[in-house]
């Protein structure tokens, strides 16, 4: 293919988002939509690594090829008679050269490190791992910290069970309980150490001085068991590698920090840093697959996002041109399904509820729903398209930047901008569609106009309880700046008393968004004020509308979330206590 037959794709691809215009530049041509300039893309070659490819890196990969290693040298040591017996003479050899060297002072010294291997010392650990996840709210973390801990119960369970070695033939002069091999006190110490460094301690220097210390800890705990008599050499050392590499392989795995930093700020766990790889990767997937070249990254509109991150991007170009991205993980599809499955065990499902099985198709949606919304002539950005930086897992939505827009709540409310507001929400209407999350963070004023954004959640042909939600909601919004006797006045002129009516007879908690529910509450506080029940007292009298209440689904989950509970509360006080492993 030419470079004039790629460039005509371009334009044949482009051509149904905007009207643009072409520029010659050398062998390319450059587009310009919404004013940010495109160029040409490029296609990446099959078997080319992602923008920013998922792996274990060094230290991951180090870890497992380590994993694998144990298992192989386990394999030795008890499958043959011959390597046994090997084994078994290689470990009494140091066992009897470390007898040989007991005296009253180390033997003091060796029991308190032997200690350290306890429930005294274990128990509290863990406690204070899970309390402090708890109270970050960092609950992957948590889960993966559970699960490392399991996973290496079980290994030593079923491996001593299976082994049943024999504990060392010297004299052994300190506290044992069951087979040798592996080393239980030794595995649950070691993974117990190498979760605190990889769940609390953020990367940089003091995680490395903490791993260092965890490391010379396990070893003085390995050699005190050896020099009491109560574990062979193999067993320790197969013990210490276990838990390490279960540990690593695990959190770096279930619990990414690219996606799962360890911070302790109290910000919203969706926004996604956007620096370092991260930043680099969203750079050459817009340059390569959207054809925009970047100068800057930077957050834009945190505090009104929870279920994605926002960002500012500013382009090259004579003036400054910026466009403006979400940046959807996998992360954030999770985080949705489980607030959806939480609420339907509360509430019940809601009418048009949308659910994505991936992030592709997230992304692919809210684009959709873009054009849709633009097609209509409603006001909206304009789309640009998406970019993939890592398959299935991220991806990024580029919209036109609104310059010189505020947020609904940041603005003086006019009667020019209640009747803008009030009519797009009667042209949804007329158009079949819903937009399913109007809050003051996604409706934007510029020159007395509004503009839609994010209709990642947007509904076409939707049912008309959830038409009906739309309209409470942007009267909540426009009350909140406003009075609710004026926006009902201006609100006749678009929609009947029933309508208005039956959109707070549909309205509830659940149907509010968070950010209009705190907006609300604090109203209420300040100043007294229901702003919903002034809008029903305005409106004709009407039943409210219940949700769903009961289904099976909904039994399914509450019955499932229960069970859920209650072994996660088992695991927890399992992994507190250090049961099972002395």
């Amino acid at each position: 293919m030419t470079d004039d037959d790629q460039s005509s794709l371009d334009e044949i691809e482009l051509g149904d988002r905007a009207s643009h215009s072409l520029e010659q530049i050398g062998h390319r041509r450059t587009f310009n939509i919404a004013g940010v300039k495109v160029a040409g893309r490029r296609r990446r070659p099959s078997g080319e690594r992602p923008p920013l490819p998922r792996e274990l890196k060094t230290s991951g990969r180090f870890w497992l090829a380590a994993g694998i290693g144990i298992a192989l040298v386990w394999m030795t040591l008890f499958a043959f008679s011959a390597t046994t017996d090997w084994w078994t003479r290689q470990d009494l050899a140091i066992l009897n050269w470390m007898v040989d060297l007991r005296n009253d002072t180390l033997d003091g010294i060796m029991k308190v490190l032997h200690a350290l291997g306890s429930d005294w010392v274990i128990r509290p650990a863990r406690a204070g791992i899970i309390i402090t996840l708890i109270a970050y709210k960092r609950f992957r973390a948590m889960f993966g910290v559970i699960i490392a801990m399991n996973i290496v119960f079980v290994m030593v369970f079923f491996i001593t069970d299976s082994v049943a070695r024999p504990r060392p033939l010297v004299e052994m002069i300190g506290d044992w309980q069951g087979y040798s091999h592996p080393s239980a006190p030794v595995a649950a110490f070691s993974v117990t150490l190498v979760l605190i460094g990889l769940a609390l301690i953020p990367p940089g220097t003091w995680r490395r001085r903490w791993l260092w210390v965890a490391g010379a800890l396990v070893v003085l705990h390995g050699i005190s068991r050896m020099y009491l008599g109560i574990d062979h050499p193999s067993d320790v050392w197969t013990a210490a590698f276990m838990g390490v590499a279960v540990g690593v392989v695990v959190m770096k795995l279930f619990a990414p920090e690219s996606v799962f930093p360890v911070n302790y700020h109290r910000g919203v766990s969706a926004h996604l840093d956007v620096t370092g790889p991260r930043g680099r990767a969203i750079s050459t997937a817009l340059r390569e697959q959207l054809g925009i070249e970047t100068v800057e990254i930077e957050p834009f509109g945190l505090a009104g996002s929870g279920g994605s991150t926002p960002l500012r991007i500013k382009c090259e170009g004579d003036p400054e041109q910026y466009v403006f991205a979400k940046l959807y993980a996998r992360s954030h599809l999770r985080s949705d399904r489980w607030y959806k499955a939480g609420r339907t065990i509360l509430v019940g499902s809601l009418e048009d509820e949308v659910r994505f099985q991936s992030v592709r198709r997230l992304v692919e949606y809210e684009d959709y729903m873009l054009l849709l919304l633009s097609r209509a002539g409603l006001p909206s950005p304009e789309p640009l398209g998406f970019v993939e930086i890592t398959p299935e897992r991220e991806y990024l939505i580029v919209t036109e930047f609104i310059a010189g827009a505020r947020e609904l709540g940041d603005t003086e409310i006019t009667d020019a901008i209640i009747d803008d507001a009030l009519l797009v929400v009667r042209r949804m209407w007329d158009a079949g569609l819903a937009h399913r999350d109007v809050k003051p963070a996604n409706v934007l004023v510029r020159n007395d106009h509004i503009v839609l954004i994010d209709p990642a959640f947007a509904t076409v042909r939707p049912s008309p309880w959830r038409q009906a939600v739309d309209l409470a909601n942007m009267m909540i919004i426009l009350g909140l700046g406003s009075s609710a006797e004026r926006v009902y006045e201006r609100a006749l002129t678009y929609f009947s008393p029933d309508d208005i009516a039956e959109a707070f007879a549909a309205s509830k908690g659940v149907t509010i968004p968070s950010q209009s529910q705190r907006l609300l509450s604090t109203l209420k506080k300040t100043k007294g004020t229901d702003l919903i029940e002034q809008f029903r007292a305005l409106a004709p009298p009407r039943e409210r509308i219940a949700l769903q209440r009961w289904s099976l689904r909904r039994l399914g989950l509450t019955v499932g979330a229960l069970f859920l509970v209650l072994l996660l509360l088992s695991l927890i006080i399992d992994n507190v206590s250090g049961r099972g492993f002395m």
